[in-house]
């Protein structure tokens, strides 16, 4: 038998928050606690982050520097560098991690299941045949085979050097 730990994971499993002062997205606007919050890359609206609980290894969240509660209330320049952003962390995953398809989407109020919805953000996972496998079906728990120090390095050096390759 094999075992598999994710201690990291506990935390959210048991909904243990910490607690936190002020919109966890605004405090990532900083560029200089970008290694710290695992933000990948920055535009002039937004910016591309990892999902601290991701539902899949290269989990990204494109959140936008505003501070608003859904996409209609994002000016047309933020929410085509949005767009934009969205297409690059496609390109990016794809060159990492090969996924054969992606979700892509926002969830806009608790009830469609946001999680932070005083912020919006649009979420980009990667996805995989089998990815649902029983221990997210029966054991409601997730097995996330790489850390996010990891998934960062690595997701920040593709982007780099896929932005250096367009001349960027």
């Amino acid at each position: 038998m094999q075992h598999l730990w994710t201690p990291w994971r506990m935390a959210y499993i048991k909904g243990e928050k910490q607690p936190t002062e002020g919109c966890v997205f605004c405090k990532k606007r900083d560029p200089e606690s970008d290694d710290i919050e695992h933000v990948v890359a920055r535009s002039a609206y937004v910016y591309v982050t990892l999902n601290r609980y991701p539902y899949n290894n290269g989990h990204l969240m494109i959140v936008p520097y505003e501070h608003v509660q859904s996409q209609e209330d994002l000016p047309l320049d933020a929410l085509t560098d949005m767009m934009l952003m969205v297409n690059r962390a496609l390109a990016a995953l794809r060159k990492l991690y090969n996924p054969p398809a992606f979700n892509i989407g926002a969830n806009i109020g608790a009830a469609a299941g946001a999680g932070i919805e005083e912020h919006y953000h649009f979420h980009i996972v990667p996805r995989w045949p089998g990815d649902a496998n029983f221990m997210s079906v029966v054991g409601e728990t997730r097995v996330i085979p790489d850390t996010l120090d990891n998934t960062y390095r690595e997701l920040k050096a593709v982007w780099q050097e896929l932005s250096e390759n367009k001349g960027e």
